[in-house]
């Protein structure tokens, strides 16, 4: 990968909730859980100018996301409880309206509601995109975004949709999932 693809893969932070199950209601919940998440520590996150900073604070967070995401499970009459976990994950190519991230593998701030064998959500917690990534229209035309001015050419440029894409392909056959 290029410099800008290696940043941008070491400058973000993505937000991954597992539902339950893939019942209507623990997909509800899930949806739910993300909601509250993104109100109660998006911006706790944006507070920071750079990955590593982020990192710190999304780490000294998760006990406290972790025991919130709980207590508003059983808020909810649920009987599930949440774990939280700062972890490398590998995700597909992911494309918004105005911007596509790369396929490859990522910080997460994983969110496992219950069993965690539901289908799952995510976005991108640092930089702060997750509120307009949640209704699918997320802009990186924020000049808030802590990504550099070559990564922010790369992930808005549509040529390399199709990169991603070999990208992908290429790194399912030597990276395990």
């Amino acid at each position: 990968p290029t410099d800008a693809e290696a940043g941008i893969y070491e400058d973000t932070i993505r937000l991954h909730i597992l539902a339950n199950s893939d019942s209507d209601a623990d997909q509800q919940m899930k949806l739910e859980v993300r909601d509250m998440i993104l109100e109660k520590y998006a911006d706790k996150l944006r507070t920071v100018d750079s990955f590593e900073p982020a990192k710190e604070k999304a780490t000294a967070l998760l006990s406290d996301i972790e025991a919130d995401t709980t207590a508003f499970l059983q808020e909810r009459g649920s009987s599930f409880t949440a774990k939280a976990l700062l972890c490398r994950e590998w995700y597909e190519t992911r494309s918004y309206e105005d911007f596509s991230l790369p396929c490859g593998f990522y910080t997460s701030l994983k969110i496992i509601i219950g069993s965690g064998e539901g289908q799952n959500w995510w976005c991108v917690m640092y930089p702060p995109l997750c509120l307009g990534i949640a209704t699918e229209s997320a802009s990186c035309k924020d000049t808030s975004i802590n990504y550099s001015k070559e990564e922010l050419l790369l992930i808005r440029n549509s040529e390399y949709n199709i990169k991603f894409k070999a990208l992908e392909l290429i790194s399912a056959l030597f990276c395990k999932k």
